[in-house]
This record gives structure tokens, sequence and C-alpha cells, in this order.
């Protein structure tokens, strides 16, 4: 009965596309995961860099330098947790291995590392300490071991090597939890083949909530990507879902600059290097106002602290952003309440991220309007989108109720985590979110509007 089989052969194919087991995705049909929900909302961190590099004035180490001229005589990792906390951070990764191999732990699988060094005798633990200390500002922690490991003998044998870094990864994994994030950095390693299957095997044992940082040749392995430079800036629109080659995987993007131009770690003379409050805060809007997580550089000297410019500069951006963005510079908050007493528009206009507005249900176009009882003045919207579904969201339009009649100020297409729309200046008293298009059900965590003032 061949025909029958051809029959029943089709309707198991139909059935499977509406049951899942197709391969075949779309890219609103991807949905991230509650840890990767978790990090998103996380928003800022900072990256830190110290090591042999740091009393050598190098940026790239060779792995030759002597262990002893590590010797830092008042580290203090609290200061620079608190520093960061001051900025608005939320958490920390610490470089305790950089590709010159210098490890800031005590590691039993090398001689190269704080123990062999004069700092605290040979008895410190840099990870442990800065674990700590972040901890306790109530940071979340995260770890960089870099692949590439310019001095370790081993590493020119790829199985030898791959034992090796497992062994260190073990160390870490198991000795300083839980990790918001294990960053993998690809640098300098072309032509070396790791057995990153293995590796995530082992890090997902002992860590399975810990976000792997990666780039997109990792595609399989990382749970967040790198943007591509180390600018600060996300750049077209953001989606949270990528494609390579015909896989669509939810990979949200980190972006990583220095706080100094150019330079991760400590050198001489560094303060004329550092930026200023206004480009930082171009970065943060072009970083997590854009739907992205930005990773911040800050960069020990070799006291073991930061420079008090550094100190006073991330301070200042905190207090900048708080000035720009605070919870007490929305303008939502002084609307009139919503005619029908509607909870579910006001879950977008609470200030509360854990609530969020739902367009009715298979709606491809919706509208959240927000009136005044006299015109309000603003120049900058942020909206926040409820991604555990996916991100529908594909084309808005921030509109104003200008001379009787719907006037767009900002219209883009992604939203995503959090989307900062900047215009000129626009008087109206009543201000609305149209969704234009939406390829699943639009959902708002939040929709804020506020009054920047210019230069500031």
């Amino acid at each position: 009965m061949p025909i029958r089989r051809n029959v029943l052969l089709v309707a198991a194919l139909v059935s499977a596309l509406f049951t899942g087991g197709a391969a075949a995705q779309n890219f609103a049909d991807v949905k991230p995961s509650p840890q990767q929900t978790h990090w998103q909302d996380l928003g800022f961190g900072v990256i830190v860099h110290f090591g042999t590099n740091t009393f050598l004035d190098r940026e790239w180490g060779d792995g030759t330098a002597d262990p002893k001229v590590f010797d830092p005589d008042r580290v203090d990792p609290g200061q620079w947790a608190r520093a960061a906390r001051s900025a608005g951070a939320n958490y920390l990764l610490l470089v305790a291995k950089h590709h010159d191999g210098f490890a800031l732990w005590p590691t039993e699988q090398s001689d190269y590392s704080v123990k062999n060094s004069p700092w605290m005798s040979g008895h410190g633990n840099l990870v442990r300490m800065t674990a700590d200390a972040v901890r306790k500002e109530g940071m979340e922690f995260g770890i960089y071991l870099s692949p590439w490991d310019r001095h370790e003998p081993r590493y020119k044998d790829t199985a030898a090597y791959d034992k090796f870094y497992l062994a260190q990864m073990d160390e870490l994994v198991q000795g300083y939890d839980p990790l918001a994030e294990w960053w993998l950095d690809g640098a300098g390693s072309a032509g070396h083949v790791y057995d990153f299957k293995k590796y995530m095997e082992e890090l997902r044992t002992y860590q399975p909530n810990t976000m792997v940082f990666a780039d997109v040749a990792l595609f399989g392995y990382g749970d967040i990507r790198w943007v591509g430079q180390e600018d600060g800036h996300i750049r077209g629109e953001n989606w949270n879902v990528i494609d390579r080659h015909a896989e669509l995987r939810w990979r949200p993007v980190e972006v990583d600059t220095p706080l100094h131009k150019l330079e991760w770690f400590w050198h001489p003379d560094s303060d004329h290097t550092l930026k200023s409050v206004d480009e930082l805060m171009d970065i943060w809007e072009n970083s997590v106002g854009r739907g992205g997580q930005l990773m911040l550089g800050l960069a020990p000297n070799r006291h073991g602290l930061l420079p008090d410019a550094d100190v006073t500069r991330l301070k200042e951006f905190g207090a900048a952003l708080q000035a720009r963005y605070g919870e007490d510079k929305n303008l939502v908050p002084h609307r009139l309440p919503s005619p029908s007493g509607d909870p579910n528009l006001d879950a977008a206009l609470d200030g509360n991220p854990d609530t969020f507005w739902s367009a009715p249900d298979g709606s491809r176009h919706a509208v959240l309007e927000v009136d005044f009882a006299h015109p309000i003045t603003f120049n900058h919207a942020l909206t926040m989108e409820w991604l555990n579904d996916g991100q529908c969201v594909q084309s808005y339009a921030i509109e104003a109720w200008i001379h009787n009649a719907w006037t767009p100020v900002a219209k883009a297409e992604a939203i995503g985590h959090m989307k900062i729309d900047r215009f000129a200046p626009v008087t109206a008293s009543k201000v609305r979110l149209n969704v234009l298009s939406s390829a699943c059900t639009a959902r708002i965590r939040e929709f804020q509007l506020f009054d920047v003032e210019q230069g500031r």
C-alpha cells in the first residue's frame, strides 16, 4: 500500500512541524535560557586586568616575565569593587590568567603563579581575595582564563595542554563558585586546536548557570557573543538571535571597552588616556542603551589599587547616569491614571522591570499610550522588552500628540533588552509607544521618558 504509506509519512512530517520536531526555526521562535535573561538583567559589568604586564608597562606579555616582578604593596580588590559599584556595575570579572600564562591564584598545575612571587611571601591568592570582595559589595563574580598560554611548555602539545587547561579550570570552577561569567578569549590562538567541547563539559558539570563569553567562531559553546570591536558601540539594529551556518541561537552581545583609551593594563602617566564622563555616557547609551551588555575594563596600578583619577571618574560616571536616567528623573510616574484603571498598562509604567504590559494575544500591532494632565518636555525614551518568549518587536515608533496628530519623534526596528531613543526636545501631553510590527505578541517591561539636559 505505497500510497497510504506516503500519506502517513506526509502527515507525520506535518505533525513534526507543528510539535517542534522539525529542525527548521524562525528567529522569533528562539528563546533565551533563564540564565541568559538573568545575565542580561545585570546590564553593566567590569573586567580587571592586573598581572606582570602591570609592572613591565606592557599590554601583551610573552610569558618570559620573572614572577618576582609581581609585587604589589597595597593590593585591595575591595577598592576595585567599590569603585565599580559606584559607577553602577553589577558584576566583576577578574583576568585570572592572561595570555602570558601568569596565574593570579596558587595553581598546582604550574610554578608560574603568585606562589613564586614575593607578594605576600608567595601565600597570596588574588582570585580568592577578589571573589570575596566582590560578593561583599553585592555584585556577581566571574573569571577570565585565557586559552592561549605563552609560557606553558605543554601548549605545543595539544592533548597535554588540554589536560593542563582543564586542570586549571577545575581549580577555578570548583573553588570560587558561583560564577556569573566565564570568558573564552581566542586572541592569539590562530592555528591551535582546543578541545572546547571537553572544556564546556567540565565547566557545566560544576557551574551549570555560568554564562560563557565567546566570539561567533565558538558559536556552539558560547552563551553570549563579542560585539566585534573594542570601541564600546553596538552598530545597527541589535537582535539577540544570530544565524551561523543556518543554525539559530540566542546569543546576546557583550560590549567590551577599557576605561582608558586603548589600554587594558595600567601604564605610567595614564591619566591622559582616561575617558571622559561624556565619552563613557556615549558608550553606555550605545551599548546598554542598544540592548547589549557593557563590560568596562579597569586596571589597578603597581600598588594594586585603581588610581585616584580612575576611582573619581567611575564615581562621576555613576552620578551622571543617575542624573540622566535615575528613577526620580523618569517623567512617566507623573502621568494621569489610565481611564480604565488597566493594570496591564500600568505594568509597563510602574518602574518595575519584573512586571510587563502585554499586547492582545496574537496581535502583530499594538499601542501603549501615556497621558499627562499638562504638557511635558522630553528628549529621551527608554523601552524594555520582555524577552522570555523571544524578541518579538520588529518595528516601532515613539509618537507624540502634536497639533492634534500623532507625530513620530523616533522610529527603529529592534527594542530588545533595553532601547534608548534620543531626539530633539518635544512638548506634548500625550505620548505613545506604537508597536508597528511584531513577530509574536509584544510585551513591554518598561516605557520611560526623560528630559535630559544636553551637555550635562
